[in-house]
């Protein structure tokens, strides 16, 4: 009989709302039988963390929702890269444009938005992009590699975080706007103002009350032009003026639109059994292009499609938060000051922030939050409830003294069981509290792993503590500081370091299932930390746990976003031979590499070889890996010093080849960079580098702590030496000390600013016990990487002898 049949779902959009509502339908249902179309090449993934991406802060990795094997786990039949192009209500059936029909019960459509694209001319030119996806944002980051100039159209909520992203990969941004106030839709004059004084001061330029009529160039672009006859220099244009629901589908395929899908209160359209959800629809006449509404809306139709009693969606409540490093801004509700309105504000210049809160009839209707948003969960929490002021809520809002100073509320607390916490995976209150209550959780980090909840952009990280506080009473105090390593475990990094010592953990299955571990398989978090952490407490008699490293370390190759590898022979003080030159060249031409690259730390990297050439490639080169894709030395950069340079006071070339030969291949807990400098001249950039040395008529000085990556820091000054060889006992001390008390993945910018300057220089300058000991357990651990040249670079006398080919 057909009702004891399972029932085929359709989802076409593989984007956030479309597969929230999946997920929602899947917790409600086992009865489903589904199959998943998604235009892109990729699973599921966060939308709204491409900003991060395009900054540099997170990988493409890093913001996938659902990889390919929750798919596979869950029996969806996936198929991406596959857009549907008709359905035919009638029958019951989608069509493709690969020619797949797939039959169904009930169908979803979550086919987002399409990104506006002023038509103008010029506009089909070389060089121009919007800022949608996952292809866009490789594009933009493409483009920062060879063009100098960008300019972004749009000074809204996305256009701001290209433009910052664009600024970060170095590139000179202006942001083109046709108002005269950035994101008009959402802020004030005051605190558009501050949000455009504060940008400027990072580095982006504006044009405002700029109409662009004209996009410049030949094939590709070179300027825009403005309606009042002036120009704007750029190599390069980002579109973001806006996005349009994309109605396509149902236009195709006889369903009733308007700007978008038109959808009833439990998110049906005028086809049976056919439902939309997301960006592409339009409900009561509103389309939404922000995430909380989308999940608000995916939970009904769920519940709706499953046969679940539900209320009706009847529309949501925005809200806007910038996502920019070092930029806090939040808007929600209404924000423009009517007559009608009455007006809560406060704006301190000296710790640049400013709040405003509207009320109707003494009832909070909106506000506008600039560089302290704190408190914006509880505002949208008031708003969404209507709640009247109080004394005491002004006092807790505005920080004031009246009314006894009264203490701020928990505003999880006062949330709905189905309210959303985590706006950018769709979290609600009851999902969080059901796991704390039924799994025992304490940390966010736990959460974080069984429910998604903080695992994007983080905002949401306040209510969930909260949460945590309420659900935990005294109970919290105790471990609210207390932070796993992961999900898989309320264990920090110490804690686990001490009981491997302690208990003789010898591989990392054996620590897990000892140290009780939730998920007794790891994740992709804690399985290279523990594989880090076993090889540094036991060098010789761990034995490497492969499949734990990443993937790139596993292929020693860099993979590329085409499929292809970048393979980095090691030049070691950035020196090379013509020999190894002509070697590289042969290998490059036999195997069809696409570019040959300089990169920063003075190699040539191969840009495009095929997985199964790598074998074969490394073999023809005979040449050491330059370790450009591992937890490990990476290089040694190097200015000619006093071999060459008319202001080199000390041989940098033979130290900085030495001091790569000797600490080659062995694994730290981030990627680590040298450089040393001849003279103070800095051409090497030791200032920027994990141990920069800087040669001088005395001697050298070592500095540790430098990152010229996201977050630059200049490396601080360690100590001073006379001599070569305390030049390398101190090196090797330090890089010890950092192997034994970094977190995995910790840079030494942030370990040295964690433990303190003192303490490194305690450890492996002043405490000569200690640094003895140190460099005798670095001794240790690079007798297990012996190479061909460890007893070479062992016997100082044949030191001067390693570049006497090019010196002479």
């Amino acid at each position: 009989m057909r009702s004891q049949e399972r029932e085929k779902l359709v989802l076409i959009g593989n984007g956030m709302a479309g597969v929230s509502a999946l997920e929602q339908v899947m917790k409600l249902s086992s009865s489903f039988d589904i199959t998943v179309f998604g235009s892109e090449p990729h699973p599921n993934y966060n939308r709204i963390m491409l900003s991060y991406v395009l900054e540099g802060s997170k990988s493409i990795s890093d913001i996938i929702l659902n990889d390919w094997n929750w798919y596979r786990e869950n029996n969806i039949t996936l198929h991406t890269g596959t857009t549907v192009t008709h359905i035919d209500t009638a029958n019951k059936t989608v069509h493709t444009d690969k020619g797949v029909s797939v039959a169904y019960d009930k169908c979803i459509i979550a086919t987002g938005s399409n990104p506006v694209m002023l038509p103008i001319p010029g506009i089909d030119k070389e060089g121009i992009v919007s800022f949608r996806d996952i292809a866009d944002c490789s594009r933009m980051i493409e483009a920062a590699r060879t063009f100098k100039k960008a300019a972004v159209i749009g000074g809204g909520l996305l256009g701001l975080e290209a433009a910052k992203g664009l600024l970060g990969l170095g590139m000179d941004v202006t942001v083109v706007h046709l108002e005269d106030r950035l994101m008009e839709r959402q802020l004030d004059d005051e605190a558009a103002a501050m949000l455009k004084r504060e940008l400027e001061r990072q580095g982006l330029k504006f044009a405002m009350g700029k109409r662009t009529v004209e996009i410049a160039g030949d094939q590709r672009v070179s300027g825009l032009r403005f309606d009042d006859g002036t120009e704007l220099e750029t190599d390069f244009v980002v579109m973001s003026v806006g996005i349009r629901p994309n109605a396509e589908l149902a236009k195709t395929s006889g369903i009733n639109f308007n700007r978008g899908i038109i959808v009833n209160d439990f998110m049906q359209t005028s086809a049976p059994d056919v439902y939309a959800v997301g960006e592409c629809c339009e409900h009561r006449g509103v389309s939404y292009g922000l995430v909380a509404p989308l999940f608000e809306q995916g939970m009904v139709l769920a519940k709706h499609i499953c046969g679940v009693e539900t209320k009706p969606y009847e529309g949501s409540v925005l809200s806007t938060k910038l996502k920019i490093s070092g930029v806090d801004v939040f808007s929600t509700g209404e924000f423009e000051n009517r007559p009608d309105l009455q007006v809560i504000r406060t704006q301190d210049d000296w710790n640049n922030t400013y709040k405003k809160i509207l009320l109707r009839g003494n009832r909070v209707v909106g506000a506008v939050l600039f560089g302290d948003v704190s408190e914006s969960s509880r505002l949208q929490q008031w708003i969404k409830t209507g709640k009247e002021m109080t004394k005491e809520m002004y006092a807790s809002i505005m920080g004031t003294g009246c009314c006894g100073g009264a203490e701020k509320s928990n505003a999880a607390a006062e949330m709905a069981d189905d309210e959303i916490i985590c706006g950018c995976n769709g979290v609600n209150k009851k999902a969080i509290v059901d796991a704390i209550r039924e799994q025992g959780l304490t940390t966010v980090d736990e959460i974080k792993a069984q429910t998604g909840a903080t695992r994007s952009c983080g905002g949401c990280k306040p209510l969930v503590e909260q949460l945590l506080q309420l659900e935990l009473g005294e109970r919290y105090d105790a471990v609210a500081s207390k932070q796993g390593i992961c999900g898989c475990t309320a264990l920090s990094r110490d804690e686990i370091v001490a009981a491997i010592r302690e208990k003789g953990l010898g591989t990392i299955k054996e620590t897990m299932h000892v140290l009780g571990w939730r998920n007794l398989e790891g994740c992709s978090k804690c399985r290279p930390a523990l594989n880090y952490y076993l090889g540094m407490i036991r060098p010789v008699q761990y034995e490497d746990d492969k499949s734990s490293r990443f993937v790139n370390e596993r292929m020693n190759a860099n993979i590329q976003k085409d499929g292809t590898y970048t393979v980095v022979p090691r030049m070691y003080g950035g020196v090379t031979t013509p020999e190894e030159l002509k070697k590289i060249a042969e290998v490059a031409v036999k195997y069809d590499v696409k570019v040959v690259k300089m990169t920063g730390g003075q190699r040539l990297d191969l840009i495009g070889v095929k997985k199964q050439d790598l074998p074969k490639v490394w073999e023809e080169l005979d040449m050491p890996s330059g370790y450009a894709y591992a937890k490990s030395l990476r290089t040694v950069k190097t200015c000619v010093g006093s071999s060459f340079c008319r202001f080199g006071t000390q041989d940098s070339m033979g130290m900085g080849a030495l001091l790569e030969r000797k600490f080659e291949r062995l694994d730290f807990p981030a990627k680590f960079k040298m450089a040393v400098n001849g003279c103070p001249r800095n051409c090497a950039e030791s200032c920027t580098k994990d141990i920069g040395i800087v040669g001088n008529e005395g001697g050298w000085e070592i500095y540790v702590g430098g990152n010229g990556g996201i977050k630059p820091r200049l490396a601080d000054l360690l100590t001073k030496v006379k001599t070569d060889e305390e030049l390398i006992e101190i090196t090797a001390a330090v890089m010890q000390f950092y192997r034994e008390t970094g977190t995995y993945l910790e840079r030494t910018s942030e370990w040295v600013e964690r433990i303190g300057l003192d303490a490194v220089k305690n450890a492996a300058v002043d405490n000569m016990e200690s640094r003895r000991a140190l460099v005798e357990r670095m001794e240790l651990a690079l007798q297990q990487t012996e190479d061909p040249w460890r007893k070479v670079l062992n016997d100082a006398s044949v030191r001067s002898a390693l570049y006497e080919d090019i010196q002479a």
